[in-house]
């Protein structure tokens, strides 16, 4: 009897058909045991069924007919819902679309499908050994076409050997998109000049000036690191010029950025240098930024140096190093119907804040309301106790602090002043917009993924601009209790040194910032802020999304 092996379509699977035909002809060498084990396996349907779907699969991009459209369709619906989200309240097919486009089974559709298209399917089995003398070593050449692109890939001494070696491949760059070139890679010669002796920057001038095609003889090393791209996002809290940098590796292959930029970390593999690029930016090679680690050892340095001539000496009571602003990993949080984020209002005293959150909660009452907060001062004229403030005794509010029912609380100027943690969930659940100007200090307990809140820091202008504008607006002092003389220098100077502080410490927090020079102008950009949070996907700490 003769087995022959069908796929689905009705065809012939030559491969198993072979198999069978040479177990039928070793039968006699075979355990027959084995040898029926084996046959009914090569003759199942199941057996078929999969090698049927494996080699339609392994035909991608072989065949035209079955060939994908494209592969980043998951990037493409991510900038799909990133445009219908501002048109939902506007048309009820848009936001059929937009919430359609989030279920979990299509999606999962599209991640398999790119998957497929980009043939991240296959087994990432070790090399097969390449078999030499022991006294031979295996050469590889290697020859890139120069452009005003940089190579993408980074050398230095091997510390042990003297030898020169790979030392990080940068993710898209030339010689990453050739996959001739891998980390630990020696380098025996360039265009034929040998680098035997010779340090990295040698070996850079002779890659400045060669022209055309460069030529590379190299000793393969005996591992390949995995060059799959990483998904994290982060949003960095310092500026950095790789120009200015004296310990990067290659200032060519760095990526330079602004406080608040959001960055694709591409690779973290390397301890002190990750690589990067700049989120929607369409460039494909990525560039060298410090990581974490080496940033917060960096600032930590330039303090200690700093604080011996008290110029870096900041009043901070619970500063720690979880405090120190690096990066921090986000992702896009987007609206959801009926739930609304808490809006919340920090600044140095006397700056405005309060009369920006009274003028969003008047101009509608219904969606925006403001909790009513509790204090320990005694009342003053022309105060309605539960209108502006909740007053209680100092025992009273003592107790309920101890007891976790505030969710934020600090003392000024003697007194305690707290917002209750009911009185913002009952604003929340009502469907409304919670908006608190609280104590900046209450940011590590209100910035959670339960509230998300948004947070935006009202900031002075300069002092010239600051006394100006304050004067011509005929403005109160918030540091007269009775509000009746205006402010004065030095109480402007205190303004301005307090947001110092407040930025210093905790301006990493905030989601955007409004430098109150005109009053008007200013509660423009909160109601513009307050619109964008309700419509718009916007970049959050990765644990609210998650």
């Amino acid at each position: 009897m003769t087995a022959i092996a069908m796929a689905s379509d009705g065809s012939y699977d030559p491969v198993i058909s072979k198999l069978i035909t040479s177990l039928k002809e070793a039968e006699s060498l075979t355990d027959e045991k084995d040898l029926g084990f084996l046959q009914n396996l090569l003759q199942s349907k199941e057996l078929n069924a999969l090698v049927n779907v494996h080699s339609k699969v392994a035909k991608i991009n072989k065949d035209d007919r079955i060939a994908p459209l494209l592969s980043a369709s998951v990037q493409i619906l991510m900038e799909v819902l990133e445009l219908l989200a501002p048109r939902c309240h506007i048309s009820p097919l848009c936001k059929e679309v937009f919430h359609l486009l989030q279920t979990p089974h299509l999606q999962s559709i599209l991640f398999a499908h790119d998957a497929i298209a980009q043939k991240d399917f296959y087994p990432h089995l070790p090399d097969i050994p390449v078999e030499v003398d022991e006294d031979e070593e295996t050469i590889k050449i290697v020859q890139l076409v120069k452009s005003n692109e940089p190579l993408g890939a980074t050398i230095k001494t091997d510390e042990e050997t003297g030898k020169i070696i790979i030392a990080r491949i940068m993710h898209g760059g030339a010689a990453d998109r050739s996959g001739l070139i891998h980390v630990g890679d020696e380098v025996i010669e360039v265009n034929n000049i040998n680098v035997e002796g010779k340090t990295p920057s040698d070996v850079l001038s002779i890659l400045q000036n060669s022209e055309g095609t460069i030529t590379f003889k190299l000793v393969p090393s005996d591992g390949k690191l995995d060059q799959r791209e990483s998904k994290v996002r982060v949003r960095a809290y310092f500026d950095y010029e790789p120009e200015n940098d004296p310990y990067i590796p290659c200032k060519e292959a760095g990526l330079g950025f602004q406080k608040g930029d959001i960055l694709h970390i591409v690779s973290q593999d390397d301890s002190y240098w990750w690589q990067a690029r700049k989120e929607g930016e369409k460039t494909t090679r990525a560039g060298l930024i410090p990581s974490r680690a080496l940033q917060e050892r960096r600032i930590l340095h330039e303090r200690t140096q700093k604080e011996p001539n008290g110029d870096a000496k900041t009043e901070n009571d619970d500063f720690d190093r979880e405090m120190i602003a690096t990066y921090e990993e986000v992702a896009k949080l987007y609206p959801r119907p009926g739930v609304f984020r808490p809006i919340i209002l920090i600044g140095a005293p006397g700056v405005g804040r309060n009369e920006l959150k009274r003028r969003l909660v008047a101009r509608d009452p219904e969606k925006y309301k403001s909790p009513v907060p509790y204090t320990t001062r005694p009342m003053r004229p022309g105060e309605v106790a539960g209108r502006e403030y909740l007053f209680v005794t100092r025992e009273k509010m003592e107790a309920d602090i101890a007891a976790g029912k505030f969710v934020e609380h600090g003392e000024y100027k003697g007194h305690l002043y707290g917002t209750a943690a009911e009185s913002v969930k009952t604003i929340v659940n009502a469907g409304c917009v919670c908006v608190i100007g609280p104590h900046y200090q209450a940011l590590k307990s209100l910035r959670t993924a339960q509230l998300k809140p948004y947070i935006v820091h009202i900031r002075p202008p300069a002092y010239e601009e600051l006394k100006k504008s304050r004067t011509k607006a005929r403005a109160r002092s918030t540091f007269d209790e009775n509000n009746s003389r205006g402010f004065t220098d030095e109480e402007f100077m205190e303004m301005i040194k307090s947001d110092e502080r407040i930025n210093f410490l905790y301006g990493h927090f905030c989601d955007d910032e409004i430098v109150n020079d005109d009053l008007s102008e200013a509660f423009e950009k909160l109601v513009n802020f307050a619109n964008k949070c309700e419509s718009e996907p916007l970049w959050a700490p990765a644990s609210w999304v998650q």
